[in-house]
């Protein structure tokens, strides 16, 4: 590259336009609504408002999950809300959420209703709530909030990084693509070590940190996210794979990934969730 095709920041920077590429019209610099919304309100105890993007899967199958061990007070209605058309910006939705990022979720057993936000705190918040799927012995709880908040700081590199430049940007460019593809792989290899003595993240306990990693990791190396399988030679990491197919199998796993998902084949499809026979 020579000099002149070299960027050179401004000395203050000034958002004059979209940045161009896939998703590009749902970012700005700044919060807050930008339109009146209001968000509709189930009969269920928990109220999420979600889309089935990795993070938001995360909660739908602790969810499913919870149902599944017969946790009542664990059914909830699940809204759509279409990043694609701005609704994160909505007055309600930014309420519950003032980052105006999903899933966003109200407990509305307490009064007034309890909002959470942030797809880790979701699940700490469910698993704490209902005594489930996180272990209760300190040195295990430790490292599965290790593994959960792993998962906080890393995912973004794999798709706000990666995923963005690899197949979401308007142009392809190779330094950011080879910088987040190495940070992925190490991911991966981090991933994969721990994996070859254990069953799941944490030992042989399904955890939250299993269910925040899987949407990710597992949708990377069985799921082909981004078309990527090949570039990052995913099933080179023969731990991950295993322990994802594994979790990719479970029944309320395949539950919750259909949950708030508006594309792809019309079996697969569950824009909103209201009773579990809306998963038949």
């Amino acid at each position: 590259m020579s000099d002149e095709d070299c960027y050179v920041p401004p000395k203050v920077w000034v958002w004059e336009s979209e940045n161009g590429g896939r998703f590009s019209k749902i970012n700005r610099p700044v919060a807050g609504k930008t339109h009146e919304k209001e968000l509709p309100i189930g009969k269920h105890p928990i109220q999420l408002y979600s889309l089935a993007t990795p993070n938001g899967i995360k909660v739908t199958v602790l969810l499913e999950e919870l149902l599944a061990l017969g946790k009542k007070e664990a059914e909830y209605d699940a809204y759509l809300i279409n990043i694609s058309e701005g609704e994160q910006f909505g007055s309600d939705f930014v309420e519950v959420n003032p980052n105006s990022k999903i899933p966003a979720m109200l407990d509305v057993t307490t009064e007034p209703p309890v909002r959470i936000f942030e797809s880790g705190a979701i699940l700490l918040y469910l698993a704490e709530k209902f005594g489930e799927f996180l272990p209760k012995e300190l040195s295990l709880k430790a490292e599965c909030f290790s593994w959960l908040f792993w998962n906080v700081g890393s995912a973004p590199y794999l798709g706000g990084g990666f995923g963005h430049f690899y197949a979401y940007a308007p142009e392809k460019w190779e330094y950011p693509i080879n910088r987040y593809a190495m940070e992925v792989k190490r991911q991966l290899s981090v991933l994969d070590q721990n994996l070859s003595s254990r069953r799941y993240l944490c030992g042989e306990e399904y955890t939250i940190a299993d269910m925040a990693n899987y949407p990710w990791y597992g949708s990377l190396v069985i799921g082909n996210q981004y078309e990527a399988q090949e570039f990052l030679d995913v099933k080179s990491y023969k731990n991950v794979n295993r322990w994802a197919s594994e979790i990719h199998d479970r029944p309320a796993v395949k539950r919750g990934r259909r949950v708030n998902k508006a594309w792809g084949d019309e079996d697969s499809r569950v824009i909103e969730r209201h009773d579990s026979s809306d998963l038949d």
